[in-house]
């Protein structure tokens, strides 16, 4: 048995998929994942760093022109001073020699081009920095887009799509909003480490006594790092649950309105919607009382230094400006750890986020595609043959059971039985949608297994019915971005369906844009369209469900006729639910609870007065059957 699923894996716990991440600061894991992202625009970060550190500098620059030139040099007089000034009035000095202008005049100059350099610096960093981040986390999101598109339909099956819109939207804007604070913290602690170095070289013993405050500024950052991470791991799920809910409520409105369940969905909305209020209540207290305290060191900073330094001015022991200065320099000293505390909310939210698109992007469940698979020739002749299909979504629920049927080349095979009898789940098999073990279904006498799913998708037309219609006009629903249809193969094909009529009735003809889920569309108008479709890329097997409820009679005839005209010389699989069509059919099955009760055209079942004569009798209505064909009477 080895040789029948040499391909399939333990089934993945999709569950691990939408558990609750709890996201690990500064995991130096995912910052080297995302490194390799960023790593295409080194050369922009490095400006952008470089551009930085010249706006710190200045940063300091500015504050020694007012404290150190305005004040001590220009107001009070003391150009000689122990207290560096980094070269500020040697600099001022010199512009009065060379303009012969006051010293207050000098020093207005430099202050003004200073700032202009200062200025631009900070914006050029801010736009450089930006850019990158935005192009890196650009092509995150795309990688992430074309990971998810390659994901089965099993995985879908069982993951909520508002998870995966999460994960593209949201967790990546996470990301961003980190990236950028981390390059805004290198502007806060260059001027840290400059003012620092200034601060001691004018009073060691006023700069140890307010570097005194900043290991409780660190303790306290600890403490609300602790607390805060539950919350925001807590914040981050319930906007993912909301996200969820949502995507669900509004794809389904019409079932929503039609069963008058508003009010109770806008209840459990309404549940979700107050667990991540008193979330994100929760980390706003936080964030407050962090901020507040922050405020209040900052405030007694300033105390102490207006107490030991006007002792300090009053025994000559430093100048008025160097007080100026330490006040100053006391935000650059505080800022950046109460600005690194803030960017904490920030940064448990990114990890979390982090975790989140990289278990995604790691998330390798995919269709099996053979090493070395078997080249089609340029067209087949058509036949398909089920050999013994056994198939199952869960384990212990067998779907299909030892399903056997051949369809001939050009031949119509029309699939019929009641719900759940697996009728969906053999075309779905067919689209290559799902694994399944090999030597079960063949094309011309090739296991499927032997060929890519993106061969067998281009010569298998499917037509479902739900017609998925994307944004764009109807050309580009026909031709759906195929560089090999050409504008007057898909007007071809259109008229060929029947659908060239009311397509040019349109007040934009083929370039109508069509809405959301194509709803300014008849449902027989999107059927048509999907005739169209399917027939611009020339298949050589058609797929097809081809209920046609709540449509006119007029519109039933061109579908009728499109269909016959699609079908003609392809090998076509339906499941069946006019009686036209069946008549119409090569062959018949009959399916009922994944097995196949009976094989024959429309008049050899009649006769056999099987299954397939009940359900006949019973005009195709979905009822309970029991496994001897009868139908099951009503309580």
């Amino acid at each position: 048995m080895s040789d029948q699923k040499p391909h399939q894996k333990p089934r993945p716990d999709h569950s691990m998929f939408d558990s609750d991440l709890s996201g690990a600061v500064l995991n130096l894991h995912l910052f080297g994942r995302i490194m390799h992202w960023i790593h295409p625009y080194r050369i922009m970060l490095f400006i952008s760093l470089v551009l930085i550190l010249i706006a710190s500098y200045l940063t300091v620059i500015l504050e020694i022109m007012i404290s150190r030139v305005l004040v001590d040099y220009i107001i009070v007089g003391e150009a000689e001073s122990p207290m560096p000034d980094l070269y500020m009035i040697d600099a001022t000095q010199w512009v009065e020699q060379q303009l012969d202008i006051p010293a207050i005049y000098a020093a207005g100059l430099i202050f003004f081009v200073v700032t202009v350099v200062f200025t631009f610096s900070g914006h050029a960093h801010r736009l450089t920095l930006i850019s990158s981040i935005v192009k890196a986390l650009r092509d995150l999101r795309q990688d992430l887009f074309a990971h998810m598109e390659t994901r089965p339909s099993s995985f879908y099956d069982k993951v909520a799509v508002g998870r995966i819109m999460t994960r593209v939207t949201n967790d990546v804007e996470a990301l961003y909003e980190m990236l950028r604070g981390m390059g805004s913290l290198v502007g806060e602690f260059v001027p840290f480490f400059v003012a620092l170095i200034v601060m001691f070289s004018t009073s060691v013993k006023l700069t140890l006594v307010l570097l005194m405050l900043v290991p409780i500024v660190g303790i306290a950052t600890y403490f609300f790092r602790e607390a805060s991470r539950e919350v925001f791991r807590l914040v981050r799920n319930s906007v993912s649950a909301l996200n969820q809910n949502l995507q669900e409520n509004l794809s389904g409105m019409q079932v929503v309105q039609l069963n008058l369940r508003e009010q109770r969905n806008l209840d459990t909305y309404t549940n979700i919607n107050k667990k991540n209020r008193r979330f994100e209540f929760r980390s706003i207290n936080l964030n407050t009382i962090y901020s507040a305290f922050n405020d209040s060191l900052a405030s007694i900073g300033l105390g102490i230094i207006i107490w030991y330094g006007g002792g300090e001015v009053v025994q000559d022991e430093m100048t008025l400006g160097g007080v100026i200065l330490f006040t100053r320099f006391m935000n650059m000293l505080f800022t950046p750890v109460v600005t690194l505390g803030e960017q904490l909310n920030v940064l448990f939210r990114a990890m979390a986020s982090g975790e989140r698109i990289f278990q995604a992007l790691d998330w390798d469940e995919q269709i099996h595609e053979p090493e070395n698979p078997v080249m089609l020739p340029e067209r087949l002749q058509g036949k398909v043959e089920f050999r013994h299909l056994s198939f199952s979504y869960a384990e212990d629920n067998p779907i299909l059971k030892d399903v056997s049927v051949t369809i001939e080349p050009g031949e119509k095979l029309a699939i019929v039985g009641p719900t759940g009898s697996g009728k969906s789940t053999m075309i779905r098999l067919l689209g290559r949608f799902y694994d399944f073990p090999r030597h079960m279904i063949f094309l011309d006498d090739v296991d499927m297994n032997d060929l890519h799913s993106r061969d067998v998708r281009r010569r298998i037309g499917v037509v479902l019915q739900d017609f998925h219609i994307f944004s764009g006009s109807i050309l580009d629903n026909i031709v759906l971005g195929n560089p090999e249809i050409t504008r007057e193969r898909a007007i071809e094909a259109a008229k060929t369906v029947n659908a060239h009529g009311f397509i040019t009735q349109l007040p934009l003809g083929y370039e109508t844009p069509l809405v959301e889920r194509g709803s300014n569309l008849s449902q027989g108008q999107r059927q048509l369209l999907a005739f169209a479709r399917v027939l611009a890329a020339d298949p050589e097997i058609l797929v097809l469900d081809e209920a046609t409820a709540s449509i006119d009679t007029e519109t039933e005839l061109l579908i009728q006729d499109g269909l016959r005209k699609l079908m003609k010389d392809r090998t076509s699989v339906l499941i069946a639910h006019r009686l036209q069509t069946i008549q119409e059919a090569d062959k018949v099955l009959v399916l009922h609870d994944g097995v196949v009760k009976e094989v024959g055209s429309h008049e050899e079942l009649l006769a056999q007065k099987g299954l397939y004569h009940t359900l006949y009798e019973l005009q195709f209505q979905d009822v309970s059957i029991d496994d001897d064909g009868h139908p099951l009477e009503s309580d």
